[in-house]
């Protein structure tokens, strides 16, 4: 069975979809799910990014089982680790998402982030930060959606092209390897097919350069979205040569 490892409810500030809507919208799908709510300890702006981890686990774990595990997409920033360990060690996760939400404090979605900077700066920077803190953040399962900037940064052409910033990929993708941390395939822009077309290189670089594994995770946050695009993202990791997984217990295991 398919998971689609990388959702929010309304334990994350930006949901409010119900476990129950989730769980349905997966069950008509034939496919499990991974509640990965988002944890920002540093988050700028007016939301509060954090959620109790005992709540958490009080109100979902009755819910938890074959098709249901509970994580959380931890937002990965310098100072901290220790902070990040304790939250993950108070009730036992079975799926750790790292992803790259802030560049030097500002909110990757907010214009106010890119002001005074050229893409290529931009880039550099959110690559960059992003191996440091895959390196550093060590006990993540997942690196989340590494094509999250392109989303919001408001250049003209906002694709993530590895010919251009091919060093500081690859410089993600090592520490990924040396990490043994699992690239996920985030299907959220693969609405259009120039935004998966893009990611075609890095996902083979990432094998060539001993990836294994890939997470497949719509990031939804309605029920509608769950397990968008699928299909696609199972062809596309076929393609690159990696095999789908999901974690349990912080245990991989391999999706058929």
């Amino acid at each position: 069975m398919i998971f689609d490892s990388h959702s929010h409810t309304k334990f994350s500030a930006d949901s409010e979809m119900k476990a129950k809507d989730a769980m349905d919208a997966a069950e008509k799908l034939g496919i499990g799910i991974v509640f990965t709510e988002h944890i920002d300890f540093s988050y700028p702006g007016e939301l509060d990014f954090t959620f109790s981890p005992k709540d958490y686990w009080k109100e979902y774990e009755p819910l938890r089982g074959k098709t249901l595990r509970l994580g959380v997409e931890m937002g990965l920033a310098p100072g901290e680790k220790e902070q990040a360990e304790a939250f993950i060690a108070e009730v036992p996760f079975d799926e750790v998402i790292g992803s790259i939400h802030l560049i030097d404090g500002h909110d990757i979605y907010e214009k106010d982030c890119y002001e005074g900077k050229t893409q290529d700066e931009m880039y550099r920077r959110y690559f960059s930060l992003m191996a440091d803190m895959v390196r550093l953040h060590s006990y993540i399962d997942i690196l989340g959606h590494i094509d999250y900037i392109a989303r919001y940064a408001p250049y003209e052409n906002t694709e993530i092209q590895y010919a251009v910033w091919k060093d500081g990929i690859d410089e993600v993708l090592r520490a990924v390897v040396e990490t043994d941390t699992v690239l996920e395939l985030n299907t959220r822009r693969f609405d259009a097919p120039i935004h998966f077309k893009n990611l075609v290189p890095i996902y083979k670089r990432y094998q060539e350069l001993g990836g294994k594994y890939t997470s497949i995770g719509s990031d939804a946050h309605t029920p509608d979205v769950i397990g968008a695009h699928f299909a696609v993202a199972e062809q596309f990791a076929e393609a690159c040569g990696l095999v789908p997984v999901t974690f349990e217990a912080r245990k991989m295991q391999i999706l058929k």
